[in-house]
Order: structure tokens, then sequence, then C-alpha cells
């Protein structure tokens, strides 16, 4: 079965939904191969990196909420092992890391990739909207770092970005995690593993 998770390396419930769904196909005996398809929950160009916290105490009405928000998630993240750190976390834009995840899937790597990138932005405070940080990211999950530095330093993968980011709203998706199944069968948002897993032994069923 195929499973393509649209979402966003900036997205705290992407995260946490790519962790409940590895722990629910820990229990599914089934073949799948997992795709990850770009979202940008903001495609505004940032000019410069800023704390993440002041970017989103502007758009939700001030830091003392931006800051519940950020209780909240860490809390369900921490439930699934996963150390989010919001007062680190960085501002950014995240075309070039969707560029740079595509090239890291034409080199069977992404998953890593995708794990590095949540990793890097909600952990460890890096801007992830910065080439030479992608650089190194890379080379950190074993792809060859010169390899993506000249990926991202030309036009490679841009305009294929561009259309899966049409793609996904024509589509309608709207919210992320968005996970299709078998190309047809929609699951959205960071469900409980137990959940995932329901739907994907009801795919099974339909499909087979």
């Amino acid at each position: 079965m195929e499973i393509e998770i649209y979402a966003d390396v900036v997205c705290p419930w992407c995260w946490i939904g790519k962790r409940r769904l590895e722990q629910a196909l820990e229990s599914y005996g089934g073949e799948v191969t997992v795709r990850y398809r770009p979202f940008q929950l903001d495609p505004s160009p940032v000019s410069e990196p800023k704390p993440l916290v002041e970017a989103l105490a502007a758009k939700f009405g001030g830091r003392e909420r931006a800051e519940g928000m950020f209780t909240q998630v860490t809390r369900v993240a921490a439930g699934v092992g996963l150390d989010m750190r919001f007062d680190r976390a960085v501002h950014a834009n995240t075309f070039e890391a969707h560029r740079l995840i595509r090239f890291a899937a034409e080199r069977g790597r992404s998953a890593e990739l995708v794990e590095a990138l949540y990793r890097a932005h909600f952990a460890d405070g890096v801007d992830i909207g910065a080439r030479d940080v992608l650089v190194k990211l890379a080379a950190g999950v074993g792809l060859d770092e010169v390899e993506a530095r000249d990926y991202l330093e030309s036009n490679l993968g841009r305009r294929e970005v561009a259309a899966d980011l049409t793609t996904a709203r024509e589509l309608g998706v709207s919210s992320v995690p968005t996970f299709v199944l078998a190309g047809k069968y929609v699951v959205t948002g960071a469900q409980e593993p137990e959940t995932l897993l329901a739907a994907l032994r009801e795919v099974e069923q339909r499909e087979a």
C-alpha cells in the first residue's frame, strides 16, 4: 500500500502524526511505501530568521496565546517520545527544505531527512530555511554534501515542488498532516496510532 503524507516540516502536528503512523506500522503486517508530499503552512518569504514565538505571537494574537499553544502541543509530543523546544525554534520558509526532501527521495533517504528536519527545527533551534543548514542536514543522513549543495544552488526541483504544492491545493488539502492511503482514502490530522492502524486494515480489505 502506498501512503502519501502531505505535511510541512515546521508543523508540530505533522511530526506527531509521522511518529504515530510509525507506531501504527509497527503493528501492521502489510507492506507499505511512504511518500512525503509538500505542503506549506505559510508560503510567505522570510527575510531574516527570528524566534518562532515572535512570528506566531503576531499571527495568533499575542505571545501569551502562542505560548499556551506551545504548552499543549509539547505535552502531546512528549507522549510519543518527541522533545519539542519552541523556545529555540526559528521561523522559516520551507520551500527549499521541500526541494531537499525531493532530492533525498530520489536517493532513497527521504524518511531520514524528514526526521532530521523536524528535529532540527523543533528540538535544536536550527534555521531550516538556510541553505548551509540544509546541506549539513543532508550530509548528516548520508547524502553527498556537494551534490546536495549543487542541487539547492540550481533550479532543480523548483518546478516539481511548486507543482506538488498546487496539486495539494487542488486535492483540497487544507490542513496537515493529511494521509492518503492507496491513492484515494484520506485521513486528516495527527490521529492516534490505533485509528491509523484501523484505517490501514480497512483500506487493505477494501483493496483486496
